[in-house]
């Protein structure tokens, strides 16, 4: 029997048909093979987009994603300690991974995160982490393997045959309007985190100002979707659907940020809402592989792997593992790039900070040269901001709203125009900002 032809399967989709899992599977070798054409894909993906897939069908594609390329392959590897990871929806400031990992390495766990580079508005783990002198995100699967039973964390990017469908299909997507389909963003998610062989995963989906799903309802039906599918796939996973209305930490800029989670890593005071989003997380998979006995729990020990030093002693052998220096945790200053310009925003009246578009202070450090508006575009790591205000902060005339890390002065003076437009001042005092942990989404029983 021949192949059902590609403008059949687009055809029924197009109408509203359910597609078969075999159906399915097909469309997801045809594209990964280069069978299909552009323009087949391109209509694949803007049927889907009008008329949405079922959870069966997103379960089925997200397999099938999966299937079209090679997989970790733990099963001579193992000893005992869980493989598990964690994904991101993205945010300002948003640096839980690099201290997430570690601290669940130094939980016994082994940690194989595969991430990706920022675009837009977001910043990428793989920029932050690349602003490391020597740092290498790009290597083979049998050493990202072996570097995680070592050391039992390897945070790099996804090697080319992992997943091909997925690149090839999120590449036309970005050229076709079609990246907001809520079923392609699933299962482009989760088909990367599934080829990592995982025994969990816990999914950190943003809402607010700074996050790909500003709204709530819409980051809460994000998050039950991936929930839904990736246990119906096969790995069990659960969710935390965490604030991002303000930056999370004190620092967004790629160095800026590894130097603030090495200085949290050491012991050092953080950002209270940074370490809730991070023993949160990290408590949640900890409790689901059986490494503590509750999420709460599992928190705990988090947190304490964070303030003891445990996380970066494995953050600093991770460095060391893929390039960078051996001293990086005890010196950063010797080896992260800073910028040669360092100067504040200011407010241009007394107040209460009332709110902060953090879209706008993502746009301000991408037109420094921290982020990027093009796949793989060149990015400044010494560029960013500190010291951000949050809502509620009061301000007087003059006080800095941010410190503005910028390659020269006209960066400065244009960055200082948009956080002070992006930082909203009134005379009375917000609402207090509740739990940066909004809300758990665990599977269904």
């Amino acid at each position: 029997m021949s192949a059902t032809p590609p403008q059949t399967l687009i055809a029924a989709k197009r109408d509203g048909g359910t597609l078969s899992v075999a159906e399915i599977e097909a469309i997801a070798q045809g594209i990964a093979s280069e069978s299909w054409s552009e323009a087949q894909v391109a209509a694949f993906a803007m049927a889907v987009f009008l008329r949405g897939l079922d959870r069966g069908e997103q379960v089925a594609l997200t397999r099938a994603m999966t299937a079209s390329g090679a997989a970790l392959d733990w099963t001579d590897l193992r000893d005992g300690r869980p493989i598990v990871d964690k994904h991101s929806t993205g945010g300002i400031g948003d640096k839980v991974s690099l201290i997430l990992a570690p601290a669940l390495a130094a939980c016994g766990c082994v940690v194989p995160m595969l991430s990706g580079r920022g675009l837009g508005h977001t910043g990428g783990t793989l920029d932050k982490l690349e602003s490391i002198p020597g740092y290498r995100c790009d290597v083979p699967t049998d050493q990202l393997q072996r570097i995680c039973m070592e050391v039992g964390c390897a945070i790099v990017g996804a090697s080319a045959d992992l997943v091909p469908a997925d690149r090839r299909l999120y590449a036309i997507r970005d050229v076709t309007a079609t990246v907001a389909s809520l079923p392609l963003i699933v299962s482009s998610i989760l088909s990367k985190k599934l080829a990592e062989g995982l025994d969990a995963l816990v999914l950190d989906v943003k809402t607010g100002s700074g996050a790909f799903m500003v709204g709530r309802a819409a980051a809460l039906e994000l998050a039950e979707a991936l929930v839904a599918v990736a246990n119906g796939a096969g790995l069990p996973t659960m969710a935390r659907v965490t604030d991002m209305n303000q930056v999370l930490g004190r620092t967004a800029g790629n160095a800026l940020e590894v130097g603030e989670c090495i200085a949290m890593m050491r012991g050092e005071p953080g950002d209270e809402r940074l370490m809730r989003v991070t023993s949160a997380l990290g408590g949640a998979v900890l409790a689901r592989v059986g490494v503590a006995d509750s999420a709460d729990e599992g928190a705990a020990r988090i947190e304490r792997a964070i303030t003891d030093g445990l996380a970066a002693e494995r953050f600093g052998r991770m460095v060391a593992a893929l390039g960078g220096s051996a001293d990086l945790v005890e010196d950063p200053d010797a080896f992260l790039p800073r910028a040669p310009v360092v100067r504040p925003a200011v407010a241009a009246r007394a107040g209460h900070v009332r709110s902060i578009d953090l879209q706008a202070l993502g746009m301000a450090i991408v037109g420094l040269g921290g982020g990027r508006t093009r796949p793989n575009a060149p990015i400044d790591p010494r560029v960013g901001l500190t010291d951000v205000v949050a809502p509620g902060d009061r301000v007087d005339r003059g006080q800095p709203l941010a410190t503005i890390h910028a390659a020269g002065e006209d960066g400065w003076r244009l960055a200082a125009i948009q956080v002070a437009a992006a930082v909203v001042i009134g005379d009375e005092a917000p609402e207090p900002a509740g739990d940066a942990v909004i809300e758990a989404v665990e599977a269904a029983a």
